[in-house]
């Protein structure tokens, strides 16, 4: 047979159909998205698949839901936007991944390839023809733009690889349109298999020795992680290490729940929100082995030697899959880029083999203990108050004391967030889920439906603000229509509560982040209702028992429920320190 002839005989297919079956085959169950005339020839052939479209009706709703969905799945996200607008909606909720370095895929249709420079429908021009994929590069590991069909399966199998290879995060796939409709060999797919395994860096034999070696001769010495350790042999191996040598461990906010909050040697979160204990401890280390954390402001108190982290004098071991974190914020004794769980498992082994015999430093444990149970029993006495509007603490009280032990609270920024690291006692089947890097408002009640999508037989409760609520108003229909019984719990102080605290302290006023009539009054929106108009249940809290009562009921009935509840504006408490702070009395550093 000639070349000719062969040509004419391969079967051909749509792009969009190609690449329809090439997701299917990397195991992607779920795409979230909305339509637009640039994607739709996708969204029909993701029609007659056995991926589930989930329908956002906003993009940052989207890519908030595939945030979550990654998350719990540990697979990576999949997003479909439309040109322009839809694209540029999206932004927030994708940099909120990867910042976070969650793996997203985004998928985004573009006007034709033939209208470049004629500034078609929606085009991202006027700098440069047909460029909205440059509003991407920021944030992303890296943006494909196609030009003809035949790249498409290549660059699908690319953006997959790169999502969730090294450190993950977010990437982009631009496609003109037209390029959907386009034929291309129908196997081309096939061509492209995803590599399953990824092979990250192992931290070697010498550098887990030497490092056991400084663990070992420390006299005050720390573990500290991050969100970079969250599989069980990671966390096993670190509760091992710190046991054998009876080292006290911290966490950034990402690394809420690795570890158990009433873990004997658990000191807490570190910086703004941190123990002054915890604080106090970052201090007076000699050592820190600090795993999978990038030191980030809030969990350093601004970097600011007077209240935590002291380098030097004390020494630092920095372990990261991302060589630019190693020495970032801090100078570093030893830095090692390996996989955080395979590292701690090495310096364990090693660690034994030097000191085979557990060491027990006095008082640690004790100490250790009664720190704990003062910031616990604090807000617990708190928790008990009958006050309403509720204190912040007697939500998350009747919360703790409601909800299965295996329940997942994604939260969003504000009480909500800072109030649970600090203070809620996270069982050991529990998740806590919230937006680090970008601390994003918003993030809570899409990113819940998305979790809840992912492991629907658990309670999934959005633990978010009222502002937070108002942020994201597409995900209740958007739970209401894949029928996820999410609980959105709106902890409602009729203000963007935190900032309104910082602005009272600094300038004595609420001015623009209290929400008024134009009477003065407070005024928010009725979420219960609205809730119900959506088609979830609706609860209104309107005594201090009726919370417990809504939370019990709402998870007896397994349905998207809303629970508007009146809150104190209470700032939460913060041992550490931020800079801003003074900033706002002229004082810099």
């Amino acid at each position: 047979m000639t070349r000719s002839e062969t040509a004419t005989t391969t079967e051909l297919l749509d792009a969009a159909e190609a690449l329809t079956r090439q997701l299917e085959s990397y195991g992607v169950d779920t795409v979230f998205g909305t339509c637009g005339h640039t994607n739709i020839a996708l969204l029909d052939a993701l029609s007659r698949s056995t991926i589930r479209f989930v329908i956002a009706r906003h993009e940052q709703a989207a890519a908030h839901a595939a945030d979550g969905y990654a998350r719990m799945t540990g697979k990576p996200g999949v997003v479909l936007v439309h040109v322009g607008p839809g694209l540029m909606n999206a932004v927030t909720g994708v940099a909120s991944a990867g910042y976070d370095s969650i793996p997203l895929v985004v998928i985004a249709g573009d006007v034709p390839s033939y209208y470049h420079g004629r500034h078609p429908h929606q085009e991202v021009n006027l700098h440069h023809d047909a460029d909205q994929a440059s509003i991407y590069r920021p944030f992303c590991k890296r943006v494909w733009e196609a030009h003809r069909a035949e790249d498409l399966p290549r660059f699908l199998e690319r953006a997959f690889w790169t999502a969730t290879s090294g450190r993950p995060g977010a990437v982009l796939l631009n496609i003109p349109m037209d390029l959907f409709n386009r034929k291309i060999p129908a196997d081309s797919a096939a061509r492209y298999p995803l590599v399953r395994e990824s092979s990250t860096p192992v931290l070697p034999a010498d550098a887990a020795r030497r490092i056991a070696e400084m663990l070992v001769a420390a006299e005050r010495p720390l573990v500290y992680f991050g969100g970079g350790l969250r599989t069980d042999a990671g966390r096993a191996a670190l509760t091992e290490l710190a046991e054998h040598l009876d080292i006290p461990i911290a966490h950034s906010l990402m690394g809420k729940g690795v570890v158990p909050d009433r873990h004997p040697l658990q000191l807490g979160i570190t910086g703004f929100w941190g123990s002054e204990l915890a604080n106090r401890s970052t201090r007076d280390a000699d050592l820190v082995l600090a795993i999978g954390t990038r030191f980030a402001e809030t969990d350093s108190s601004s970097w600011d030697p007077r209240y935590t982290w002291a380098f030097p004098p004390a020494k630092l071991v920095q372990i990261d899959l991302d060589p630019e974190e190693i020495g970032r914020n801090y100078p570093v004794e030893y830095g090692a880029v390996a996989d955080a769980a395979s590292a701690v498992t090495a310096i364990n082994r090693a660690v034994r083999g030097l000191h085979p015999d557990p060491v027990r430093r006095e008082g640690l444990r004790e100490s250790i203990a009664a720190s704990r149970d003062e910031v616990f029993d604090r807000a617990r006495e708190r928790g008990r108050s009958d006050a309403f509007p509720l204190e912040p603490e007697r939500i998350l009280a009747d919360l703790r004391e409601t909800l299965p032990a295996d329940a997942i609270l994604v939260t969003d920024v504000g009480w909500n967030k800072n109030g649970v690291a600090q203070c809620y006692e996270l069982p050991v089947a529990g998740r806590f889920i919230t937006p680090g890097g970008s601390s994003t408002m918003g993030f809570g009640p899409a990113a819940a439906v998305g979790v809840q999508l992912a492991v629907p037989d658990r309670a999934v409760v959005a633990l978010i603000g009222d502002g937070g609520m108002s942020a994201q108003l597409p995900a209740i229909p958007m739970a209401v229509e894949q029928g996820a019984p999410v609980l959105f719990v709106v902890m409602n102080n009729s203000a963007h509560g935190t900032i309104a605290d910082l602005q009272q302290s600094n300038f004595a006023s609420g001015f623009g982040c209290e929400f008024r009539t134009p009477d003065g009054a407070a005024y928010s929106p009725d979420f219960a209702a609205l809730g119900q108009a959506c088609g979830a249940d609706g609860y209104r809290v309107q005594s201090p028992e009726d919370l417990a009562k809504a939370l019990a009921t709402a998870l007896e009935r397994r349905r998207p429920a809303v629970l508007d509840v009146p809150m104190v504006n209470a700032p939460v408490p913060t041992p550490g320190h931020w800079n801003i702070k003074d900033v706002y009395q002229g004082e810099f550093a």
